[in-house]
């Protein structure tokens, strides 16, 4: 797939601060969207919040929709890798959900609106930027389900569960807290994630509530 962001400049000079001239308007593109919505946002709406002309923002990408795939790129970043490393450091089944739940809340501290715009407006993305963003999205779940189905194994989680839909009730429970997380003061992600990792577990572990030997 062709990339839609413009070619870089060809010095080091010019391209470090291409790079950083990059970096300010996507995140006001991310602001701009998640602020008015795909729909309701213009490339002028993301010129004025930089105080640029509106034809500046063509050196850096194509066009609104370009712009949105970069968003919804920045969106789902780290999200694999993070993943991977919880379950390559292992531990318990608890110290590992914590972890794994983090791992997707914390965009929330990094770069909230980013993930509101992958949220909401993925689907306005073209056919094969929704099917590359979605292999990482599926890598990303199997991933989860795995964690899940490793617990079974064990002996941790029951073993009636249906992996699959645990998988989907964990991001859908981290996946609705970028809609209210920002109004809510005093609660640390860290604290979030331990509440969201008690409630999954609490549904998943054996009824004696056994802990073998982790995952």
């Amino acid at each position: 797939m062709q990339s839609s962001r413009r070619a870089l400049p060809n010095t080091a000079a010019k391209a470090q601060k291409y790079q950083r001239r990059y970096g300010e308007i996507i995140d006001a593109a991310a602001d701009v969207f998640a602020e008015k919505g795909y729909h309701g946002a213009s490339t002028k709406d993301i010129a004025d919040r930089l105080g640029i002309r509106q034809g500046s923002l063509y050196y850096y990408f194509a066009s609104k929709e370009s712009a949105l795939e970069e968003v919804c790129q920045k969106g789902v970043e780290g999200f694999v890798q993070g993943i991977e490393a919880v379950l390559e450091i292992g531990g318990s089944v608890e110290t590992q959900m914590k972890a794994a739940v983090l791992n997707h809340l914390d965009p929330l501290r990094t770069r909230p609106t980013y993930v509101r715009v992958f949220l909401r407006d993925r689907h306005e993305l073209p056919r094969e930027s929704r099917r590359k963003i979605g292999t990482a999205s599926r890598r990303y779940e199997g991933l989860l389900e795995g964690m899940f189905r490793a617990g079974v194994e064990c002996g941790d989680f029951r073993a009636d569960l249906d992996c699959r839909l645990a998988t989907l009730a964990l991001l859908g429970m981290c996946n609705a807290a970028a809609s209210w997380y920002a109004n809510e003061s005093g609660v640390s992600l860290e604290a979030l994630a331990s509440n969201f990792a008690t409630l999954i577990l609490s549904g998943a572990r054996t009824e004696s509530g056994h802990v073998g030997k982790g995952i």
